[in-house]
């Protein structure tokens, strides 16, 4: 099944849902000592994994990270060849200083802010979809 490509569809259709919880952004030589369980996303990089999880699981493994971040979905299913949808809710929430950090999955964006600007964030996505 193809996700959607067109960007007024996209945005119209995008939803946000907050993921309850903290994530943290660490990053590890190898994934062996950690369980896949509480990874929910990782990218293999030349300096090592940047591995996304659950502060409590980080904290518990005794992990480095900087920040805590508030995970949101996008629930459209948006085409991995789609034009725009990145650039438009990563505009939309810098001109409302809102850093971001995105993830694009094969039905989802994932889009990770610091935890004090969620609820900003969640308004600032919704606007957009008006």
């Amino acid at each position: 099944m193809n996700g959607e490509k067109d960007l007024k569809k996209l945005l119209k259709n995008m939803k946000p849902k907050h993921n309850i919880g903290e994530y943290v952004f660490c990053m590890v030589r190898n994934t062996e000592t950690i369980d896949l369980d509480h990874i929910e996303m990782f990218f293999r990089e030349e300096e090592g994994f940047t591995v996304i999880l659950k502060k409590e699981a980080a904290d518990s493994l005794n992990l480095d990270y900087s920040a805590i971040m508030s995970w949101i979905t996008l629930t459209v299913h948006s085409s991995l060849e789609a034009v725009g949808l990145t650039a438009a809710f990563s505009k939309a929430l810098s001109e409302n200083n809102i850093s971001c950090n995105v993830v694009a999955a094969y039905y989802h964006d994932h889009i990770f802010v610091n935890k004090k600007d969620t609820e900003k964030a969640m308004e600032v996505l919704r606007k957009l979809s008006e």
